[in-house]
C-alpha cells in the first residue's frame, strides 16, 4: 500500500487568499456600477400652462417629479406624458429625456332641461368630460357647441339629452332616439318623414310625447272628377294703335275648365269619409279684350257751307226743346239750364254723364249750327246715351228729329274722355 502525499498547509493558505481577493473585485466592481446607474440623471421637462419647469433627476415617478418641481395638482387636474394620462405613481419607462404636460381643470357649465350644473374637468374634450363624470351619451343627443370640441378654457355647453320612442306605424312598431323639440323634426331625423297629408298623434309640431308613443297615421284620398266649361267675358282696354271712338278685337276670348271632385279618404286602409267638394278651376276664362282707340286724328270738313276742323264725330240723336215746350209740371216754361245759359239755339242739352264729360265743349251739329253743352236733358230714351237735345227760343223753335252726325271741334280738351257710356 503506497504512503498517502502530505498537504502542506501554508499552499493551502494561499490558495483560500487569492480566492477572496478575487471575489472582492468582482463585488466591487458590481458596486461601482450599481452607483454608477444610480447617480445616472435624465432631463424632465414640466409644462405647467404657460409655465415651464426643467429638472436634471434620477426620479422617474410621475408624483416624485411633480413635488421635486414645486407642482400642486388640483383635484380634477391630470398629468400628460406623450399625450395620453400618465399615472402618478407609475415610474416612466426608460428615455434619454421626459416632458410632463399638466392639464389644469377648468369649469363645464352644462345647461339641460332639468336645470344648469357646472362640472370641473381636465378632459381635452367635452365628450370625454361628460363621459368621465358619468353621462351616458348617444349620437342622438344635442349639444352646442359638439362634444368633440376642445376644452381649453371654461366653457357653456347646452345639452339636449336624447330619448327612446316608439313609432306605430300600420300596426308595426319602430324604435328610435331623439332629442329633437317636435314629434315632426323626430320622425325626419329617424328617417321616417310624412308624405302627403299622413298626420300623427301628437301633432308633428307638438313636442315629443313624455309616454314615448307616437302614431303615425297614413292617409290616401282618391277624387272623381267632372269637367264643367266656364264662358268667358269681354273687357276693354285702351289703344293707342286705334283712332278715338273705334273698337276692334286685341284679343279673342276663350273659355275655362272646371272640376267637380268628390273625394275619399282612407286612413291606414280604412275608409273614413267620402264628400262632395266645391267647383274648383283649374283654367281660368280668358277675356275677349276690345280695343278702344285713344288716337287723335284731326280732320277738316266743310258743313252747311261752313269749314270746321273736329277730333271726334258721332252718331247721335237728335230733338228740340224751348222753354215753354218744357214746361214744369205746373205748367210753368223752364228757362234754366244746369249751366246758367239761357235756352236758346246754340244751347244743348245731354245726359248727366255726357254733360259732365263735354260741359261748355264746342260742337257743330249739321242744320243747327254751332252748339254748347250746356244742360241735362231728361228726355233721353231709355238706356240709349248716344242723345242730343238742342236747345230753341219758342219763337225760333224747330222740331229736329232724327240722327245726325254731331262734330267735337278743336281744340282737343286736356281732359278727353276717351271711353263713352
Amino acid at each position: 500500500m503506497e504512503a498517502e502525499e502530505a498537504i502542506d498547509p501554508d499552499s493551502v493558505k494561499s490558495s483560500r487568499i487569492t480566492r477572496m481577493r478575487k471575489s472582492g473585485w468582482v463585488i466591487l466592481a458590481v458596486l461601482l456600477l450599481l452607483s454608477a446607474c444610480q447617480t445616472t440623471k435624465t432631463p424632465v421637462t414640466i409644462l405647467d400652462g404657460g409655465q415651464s419647469r426643467t429638472l436634471n433627476t434620477t426620479e422617474r415617478l410621475p408624483a416624485k417629479l411633480l413635488t421635486e418641481a414645486g407642482v400642486t395638482l388640483g383635484a380634477n387636474d391630470r398629468v400628460l406624458y406623450l399625450g395620453s394620462p400618465a399615472s402618478l405613481d407609475v415610474a416612466l419607462p426608460s428615455a434619454s429625456s421626459y416632458t410632463l404636460t399638466v392639464r389644469r381643470a377648468v369649469a363645464l357649465t352644462l345647461v339641460t332641461p332639468d336645470g344648469t350644473q357646472t362640472l370641473q374637468s381636465s378632459a381635452p374634450t367635452i365628450g370625454q368630460a361628460l363621459t368621465e363624470a358619468g353621462f351616458t351619451l348617444y349620437a342622438a343627443d344635442r349639444f352646442d357647441p359638439p362634444v368633440e370640441t376642445h376644452l381649453d378654457a371654461p366653457l357653456t355647453v347646452t345639452y339636449q339629452p336624447s330619448h327612446e320612442f316608439v313609432v306605430t306605424i300600420d300596426r308595426t312598431q319602430v324604435r328610435v332616439r331623439s332629442a329633437a323639440a317636435t314629434v315632426g323634426q323626430a320622425l325626419a331625423e329617424a328617417g321616417i318623414p310624412l308624405v302627403g297629408l299622413d298626420y300623427t298623434v301628437p301633432s308633428e309640431n307638438e313636442p315629443l310625447p313624455a309616454d314615448g308613443q307616437i302614431r303615425m297615421v297614413r292617409v290616401v284620398e282618391s277624387v272623381a272628377l267632372t269637367q264643367k266649361s266656364i264662358p268667358f267675358g269681354t273687357r276693354t282696354e285702351l289703344s293707342s294703335d286705334l283712332e278715338l271712338d273705334q273698337q276692334a278685337l286685341l284679343q279673342g276670348g276663350e273659355p275655362g275648365l272646371a272640376i267637380t271632385r268628390q273625394r275619399t279618404r282612407n286612413e291606414d286602409g280604412v275608409q273614413v269619409s267620402q264628400k262632395a267638394e266645391s267647383e274648383s278651376i283649374v283654367r281660368p276664362p280668358q277675356d275677349r279684350i276690345m280695343g278702344y282707340g285713344t288716337k287723335i286724328v284731326i280732320r277738316t270738313v266743310v258743313v252747311d257751307g261752313i269749314t270746321i276742323e273736329y277730333y271726334r264725330a258721332l252718331k247721335l240723336m237728335t230733338t228740340s226743346y224751348s222753354p215753354c215746350r218744357s214746361a214744369t209740371s205746373d205748367g210753368r216754361c223752364s228757362y234754366g239750364t244746369s249751366s246758367g245759359l239761357p235756352v236758346q239755339r246754340g244751347t244743348i242739352a245731354m245726359v248727366y254723364y255726357w254733360y259732365l264729360a263735354f260741359g261748355f265743349d264746342p260742337l257743330y251739329i249739321p242744320g243747327y249750327g254751332h252748339a254748347t253743352v250746356g244742360d241735362v236733358g231728361g228726355g233721353a230714351p231709355p238706356g240709349n246715351h248716344y242723345w242730343v237735345d238742342l236747345g230753341w227760343t219758342d219763337a225760333e223753335y224747330q222740331p229736329m228729329t232724327g240722327w245726325e252726325t254731331v262734330y267735337f271741334l278743336t281744340p282737343v280738351p286736356k281732359n278727353l274722355v276717351y271711353v263713352l257710356p
